[in-house]
């Protein structure tokens, strides 16, 4: 037995190292975005100047009174209040782009990246989803926001 095993090990030392490096996946090359219609990107602007000035109430302002925060790492809160709270303290120079999109009646979606900083698809540190809803004609807001890392 310790014969056996001492050959494997030895085989095993004696691969080059290129096969080893042939079996760890390259890393994904970053999704490219897509243009949003001009309505569902005021949603992202909007989400994305109200996160830079550290206004809590105005990122809870973008979602229906019954919307959803389910943000990486914590709890899920729904309505205006619970999401203010969640999101209190929280700001700085977010960035958000669009993957996909779709939109029929009164929902939508919107699945994308987001960063701080730069524009570069390359600063991407996580990604969303957003469900979207609007009532009669009036303004998307949002009505689920899930958001988590790239990061493990």
């Amino acid at each position: 037995m310790p014969r056996v095993r001492f050959r494997l090990i030895a085989v095993m030392l004696a691969l080059p190292p290129s096969i080893a490096r042939a079996q760890t996946p390259a890393p994904a090359a970053p999704l490219p975005s897509v243009v949003l219609p001009s309505e569902l990107d005021r949603v992202l602007r909007d989400y994305e100047r109200a996160w830079q000035a550290g206004d809590p109430a105005a990122v809870a302002a973008l979602f229906t009174a019954d919307g959803f925060a389910l943000s990486n790492g914590k709890q899920a809160v729904r309505g205006h209040d619970a999401i203010r709270a969640v999101y209190q303290g929280a700001g700085g120079p977010l960035r958000l782009r669009a993957l996909a999109y779709a939109v029929q009646d009164t929902v939508g979606y919107v699945i994308g990246a987001y960063g701080y900083g730069g524009d570069s698809t390359a600063l991407d540190t996580g990604k969303f989803i957003l469900a979207l809803r609007r009532t009669g004609g009036g303004p998307w807001l949002i009505a689920a926001d899930m958001d988590n890392s790239n990061r493990r």
